[in-house]
């Protein structure tokens, strides 16, 4: 090591930055903030840890000199990980810890600290207490032995059965496909603990889920603190896709109650936890954070890069609405192409362009693309795909528009404001932080008539949406610019101290 790198590494603290599902493999509102983060804060090298479905095999963003690792654990790999990833261990070891593993190993290492992690995380008397000790029972369980052979021996599928039966009523008309599923889902939540995690000083959890686990082994590996910072409301947007989704009664209640056990394991365990707004300390002040170790941070934008210009010449005369969303429920796309068809009964050439990735899922984008057909919106509303500028997209249209039903504190609504580009946007998250009656309207969600009225209205009256325009950069520049966003996250991390004070009580939450 020379000697610049030996400076750096006394001077720069480390933050072990955990990711799901977006940074640095998937676009993002989330990961342009972690992007953010990760490029323009100064004495700090990260490393990124990055929860993914499956296993990636190169970044979406161009990495920068700050990022000094990326782990990546492709949750539902559905082959043994050390064939395929490099965690820094050797052959030996990997070896070693396969041998270990055996229905001996298991039966009298393995089993009772499982069901005392299965029953505190799903069962009727949960205690977070004894949740969080099992989960350094399990971590130190899987320094020995393997995790592929231990989850996928029988003696662990006996043991389910029967916690199922302790915690369930009706266990016994249970189809199995049900409970295997479960199982495989609660595995997948303890592959984490199979994972090496670096030596950091700090750990910076992008979601108040799954991340806590590798969060909780740093604290207690490292003597690391842990800040959490959340987005959206994940617990909240976990019940709102489980409950929509086709998986059973029983497999939707057994995922929302572990989800709120994590949920209120990452609240009370976090020595900090930022939101971006004010909207989410609601949700999380519910689920056990307490208010001293509650901080709001916005979100912040590049007003030099999302600036004021002039729109591209193709659609200078056609009235345009432009939307940032990624294809999938929490946008609620549907609703934005009824708010279309409202816009275009009263002005017919009016244009819809949404821009963004199309692959989040595949059967709500054919579910989109089927009612444009059926209400002959094809020449009004455009799913355009993911665009790489989206400064530039923002100047193509009069106004933006949000029509989501779950957000944080979205950048689509700051950036577009920043370019001097009125919102219509849902009254979700932190949305009315955002927005003023000076700089765009906000709306219930699904009341696509309100939407599509403020949208007409703003068409129609060109000049009124051009000062709009101008109070919404002015906005961002008085109160969302991204120095002074950047400077509150490092004042953060220089704040964290690596010791929690905290009383423990062993008692049960319900």
């Amino acid at each position: 090591m020379n000697l610049k790198k030996i400076r750096e590494s006394v001077v720069n603290k480390r933050v072990l930055l955990v990711t799901e599902g977006t940074y640095p493999y998937n676009y993002g509102g989330v990961s342009s903030w972690s992007h953010t983060l990760c490029n323009l804060t100064k004495k700090i090298d990260y490393v990124i840890y990055a929860l993914n479905a499956h296993y990636e095999e190169k970044p979406k963003y161009s990495i920068h000199d700050n990022v000094k690792e990326i782990i990546q654990v492709p949750l539902w790999a559905s082959y043994d990980l050390c064939d395929i990833m490099d965690y820094g261990d050797s052959y030996k070891n990997v070896v070693d810890r396969k041998r270990n593993t055996n229905s001996i190993s298991i039966q009298y290492y393995f089993l009772e600290p499982f069901k005392v992690f299965v029953s505190n995380l799903i069962g009727n008397k949960r205690c977070l207490d004894k949740l969080e000790q099992s989960i350094y029972i399990l971590w130190e369980y899987f320094q020995k032995y393997d995790y592929e052979v231990t989850t996928k021996h029988q003696l662990v599928w006996e043991e389910f059965k029967n916690i199922i039966k302790e915690n369930f009523d009706n266990s016994n008309d249970l189809v199995i496909s049900d409970i295997a599923f479960s199982l495989q889902y609660i595995n997948k939540l303890l592959l984490p603990l199979a994972i090496p995690i670096p030596e950091v000083d700090i750990v910076h959890i992008t979601l108040a889920g799954l991340p806590i686990f590798p969060a909780l082994i740093a604290k207690r590996q490292y003597n690391a603190s842990i800040m959490a910072t959340e987005h959206g409301v994940f617990i909240r947007e976990n019940m709102i896709n489980i409950s929509s989704s086709s998986l059973s009664f029983f497999v939707k209640n057994l995922i929302i109650k572990s989800s709120e056990s994590i949920c209120r394991l990452a609240y009370t365990r976090s020595d900090l936890v930022t939101s971006v707004s004010k909207f989410n300390t609601k949700w999380e002040f519910r689920y056990g954070l307490d208010e001293e170790r509650s901080k709001v941070i916005y979100n912040g934008v590049d007003e030099n890069r999302f600036n004021i210009g002039e729109k591209p010449a193709h659609l200078k005369n056609t009235p345009t609405v432009v939307a940032i969303a990624r294809i999938f429920a929490l946008k609620d796309i549907i609703t934005m192409i009824k708010t279309c068809e409202y816009v275009s009964k009263k002005i017919p050439n009016v244009k819809f362009i949404v821009y963004g990735d199309k692959k989040a899922d595949l059967e709500y984008v054919k579910e989109c693309e089927d009612l444009i057909t059926a209400l002959k919106l094809q020449d009004n509303f455009i799913l355009a795909g993911h665009h790489s500028q989206p400064n530039k997209a923002f100047l193509e249209g009069n106004i933006s528009i949000l029509t989501s039903i779950s957000e944080g504190f979205p950048y689509t609504v700051i950036e577009s404001m920043s370019c001097g580009v009125p919102v219509v946007g849902t009254d979700v998250g932190g949305v009315a932080e955002a927005i003023t009656e000076k700089t765009g309207f906000v709306c219930n969600p699904k009341d696509y008539n309100t939407l599509g009225e403020r949208v007409v209205y703003l068409l129609n009256n060109p000049d009124i949406c051009k000062h709009m325009g101008i109070e919404a950069r002015k906005r961002v520049l008085e109160n969302f610019t991204l120095n002074k966003i950047i400077q509150s996250y490092e004042d953060t991390y220089e704040n964290l101290t690596p010791k929690r004070t905290s009383t423990k009580k062993l008692t049960p939450f319900y």
